[in-house]
Protein backbone atom coordinates (compact mmCIF):
# COMPACT_ATOMS: atom_id res chain seq x y z
CA UNK A 1 0.00 0.00 0.00
CA UNK A 2 1.66 3.36 -1.04
CA UNK A 3 1.58 6.84 1.18
CA UNK A 4 -0.17 9.07 -0.06
CA UNK A 5 1.63 12.43 -1.57
CA UNK A 6 1.95 15.73 0.36
CA UNK A 7 -0.25 16.79 -2.73
CA UNK A 8 -3.21 14.26 -2.30
CA UNK A 9 -3.00 14.01 1.45
CA UNK A 10 -5.50 16.32 2.51
CA UNK A 11 -3.26 19.46 2.99
CA UNK A 12 -5.07 21.08 0.00
CA UNK A 13 -8.92 20.58 0.96
CA UNK A 14 -9.31 23.89 1.88
CA UNK A 15 -7.16 25.96 -0.75
CA UNK A 16 -10.86 26.22 -2.66
CA UNK A 17 -11.26 29.14 0.00
CA UNK A 18 -8.27 31.76 -0.11
CA UNK A 19 -9.08 34.80 -1.47
CA UNK A 20 -12.50 37.02 -0.94
CA UNK A 21 -16.02 36.31 -0.25
CA UNK A 22 -19.36 37.46 -0.50
CA UNK A 23 -21.07 35.52 2.21
CA UNK A 24 -25.07 35.35 2.62
CA UNK A 25 -26.21 33.80 6.08
CA UNK A 26 -29.44 32.21 7.02
CA UNK A 27 -29.17 31.97 10.63
CA UNK A 28 -31.63 30.48 13.21
CA UNK A 29 -33.01 33.09 15.38
CA UNK A 30 -32.85 30.72 18.83
CA UNK A 31 -31.48 27.08 19.18
CA UNK A 32 -32.20 24.01 20.29
CA UNK A 33 -35.85 25.17 21.03
CA UNK A 34 -37.64 24.16 17.96
CA UNK A 35 -37.49 27.88 16.68
CA UNK A 36 -38.35 28.19 12.89
CA UNK A 37 -38.01 31.52 12.40
CA UNK A 38 -34.51 32.63 10.29
CA UNK A 39 -31.98 35.96 10.52
CA UNK A 40 -30.59 36.98 7.14
CA UNK A 41 -27.74 39.20 6.54
CA UNK A 42 -24.65 39.69 4.40
CA UNK A 43 -21.42 39.38 5.56
CA UNK A 44 -17.67 39.91 3.73
CA UNK A 45 -14.97 37.53 4.59
CA UNK A 46 -10.99 37.41 3.24
CA UNK A 47 -8.98 33.80 3.63
CA UNK A 48 -5.21 33.50 3.23
CA UNK A 49 -2.64 30.66 3.79
CA UNK A 50 -0.80 29.97 6.85
CA UNK A 51 2.45 28.02 7.81
CA UNK A 52 3.75 27.36 4.15
CA UNK A 53 -0.05 25.78 3.32
CA UNK A 54 -0.66 23.52 6.62
CA UNK A 55 -3.10 26.16 7.50
CA UNK A 56 -5.72 29.07 6.52
CA UNK A 57 -7.29 31.97 8.08
CA UNK A 58 -10.14 33.60 7.42
CA UNK A 59 -11.76 36.67 8.76
CA UNK A 60 -15.86 37.43 8.65
CA UNK A 61 -16.97 40.70 8.66
CA UNK A 62 -20.91 42.08 9.04
CA UNK A 63 -23.13 44.25 10.44
CA UNK A 64 -25.79 41.93 11.86
CA UNK A 65 -26.81 43.08 15.45
CA UNK A 66 -24.85 45.86 15.63
CA UNK A 67 -21.36 44.13 14.13
CA UNK A 68 -20.18 40.34 13.93
CA UNK A 69 -16.59 39.74 13.67
CA UNK A 70 -14.99 36.58 13.39
CA UNK A 71 -12.16 34.85 12.44
CA UNK A 72 -11.45 30.91 11.80
CA UNK A 73 -8.09 29.06 12.20
CA UNK A 74 -8.25 25.79 10.05
CA UNK A 75 -4.94 23.72 11.06
CA UNK A 76 -4.19 20.31 9.04
CA UNK A 77 -2.39 17.76 10.84
CA UNK A 78 -0.56 15.53 8.22
CA UNK A 79 -0.06 12.87 10.50
CA UNK A 80 -3.38 11.86 11.37
CA UNK A 81 -4.69 13.30 7.88
CA UNK A 82 -7.31 15.52 9.78
CA UNK A 83 -8.16 19.28 9.91
CA UNK A 84 -8.81 21.06 13.22
CA UNK A 85 -11.44 24.43 12.59
CA UNK A 86 -11.34 26.73 15.57
CA UNK A 87 -13.40 29.61 16.09
CA UNK A 88 -13.38 33.02 17.46
CA UNK A 89 -15.52 36.18 17.45
CA UNK A 90 -15.72 39.45 19.11
CA UNK A 91 -18.53 38.04 20.98
CA UNK A 92 -16.83 36.28 23.02
CA UNK A 93 -13.08 36.68 22.36
CA UNK A 94 -11.80 33.60 22.55
CA UNK A 95 -11.35 30.66 20.67
CA UNK A 96 -13.71 28.05 20.99
CA UNK A 97 -13.28 24.41 21.01
CA UNK A 98 -12.23 23.03 17.64
CA UNK A 99 -14.90 20.52 15.25
CA UNK A 100 -12.26 18.09 13.53
CA UNK A 101 -12.57 16.10 10.08
CA UNK A 102 -11.75 15.97 6.60
CA UNK A 103 -13.39 15.77 3.28
CA UNK A 104 -14.70 13.02 1.08
CA UNK A 105 -16.15 12.89 -2.22
CA UNK A 106 -15.77 16.64 -2.57
CA UNK A 107 -17.92 17.17 0.78
CA UNK A 108 -16.01 18.05 4.25
CA UNK A 109 -17.46 16.60 7.78
CA UNK A 110 -16.21 18.00 10.65
CA UNK A 111 -17.64 17.05 13.97
CA UNK A 112 -16.57 18.19 18.20
CA UNK A 113 -18.34 19.55 21.21
CA UNK A 114 -19.62 22.96 21.92
CA UNK A 115 -21.41 24.58 25.02
CA UNK A 116 -24.73 25.68 24.15
CA UNK A 117 -26.68 27.22 27.21
CA UNK A 118 -24.65 25.82 29.76
CA UNK A 119 -24.57 22.31 28.78
CA UNK A 120 -22.54 20.04 26.00
CA UNK A 121 -24.00 19.56 22.92
CA UNK A 122 -22.31 18.23 19.47
CA UNK A 123 -21.23 20.20 16.82
CA UNK A 124 -21.21 19.48 12.90
CA UNK A 125 -19.77 21.81 10.32
CA UNK A 126 -20.27 20.74 6.63
CA UNK A 127 -18.97 22.22 3.63
CA UNK A 128 -20.57 21.44 0.32
CA UNK A 129 -21.15 22.50 -3.13
CA UNK A 130 -17.55 23.81 -3.33
CA UNK A 131 -16.97 25.07 -6.95
CA UNK A 132 -14.16 27.62 -8.52
CA UNK A 133 -16.56 30.49 -7.52
CA UNK A 134 -19.21 29.44 -4.93
CA UNK A 135 -19.40 27.08 -1.10
CA UNK A 136 -21.84 26.54 1.35
CA UNK A 137 -21.01 26.09 4.90
CA UNK A 138 -24.22 24.92 7.74
CA UNK A 139 -23.43 24.04 10.79
CA UNK A 140 -25.81 21.97 13.15
CA UNK A 141 -25.92 21.36 16.89
CA UNK A 142 -27.15 18.05 18.30
CA UNK A 143 -28.28 17.35 22.09
CA UNK A 144 -28.68 14.21 21.78
CA UNK A 145 -25.49 13.12 20.97
CA UNK A 146 -25.72 12.63 16.95
CA UNK A 147 -29.28 10.87 17.13
CA UNK A 148 -30.56 14.73 15.75
CA UNK A 149 -29.02 17.48 14.42
CA UNK A 150 -30.49 21.06 14.11
CA UNK A 151 -29.10 23.26 11.54
CA UNK A 152 -28.73 26.70 12.87
CA UNK A 153 -26.73 28.36 10.44
CA UNK A 154 -25.78 28.47 6.46
CA UNK A 155 -23.49 30.69 4.57
CA UNK A 156 -23.62 30.95 1.03
CA UNK A 157 -20.22 32.04 -0.53
CA UNK A 158 -20.00 33.71 -3.61
CA UNK A 159 -16.22 34.76 -4.98
CA UNK A 160 -15.41 38.36 -5.34
CA UNK A 161 -13.83 39.94 -8.22
CA UNK A 162 -9.50 40.50 -7.91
Amino acid sequence: MQEPSEQDDGRHDFDFSHGRWRVGNRRLRARLCGCRDWDQFEARASCRPVLGGLGNTDEFCSAWQGGLLGMTLRLFNPQARQWSIYWASNRAGELEAPVTGGFADGVGTFHGLDRHQGRVVLARFVWSEIGTDSAHWQQALSPDGGVTWETNWHMHFTREAA
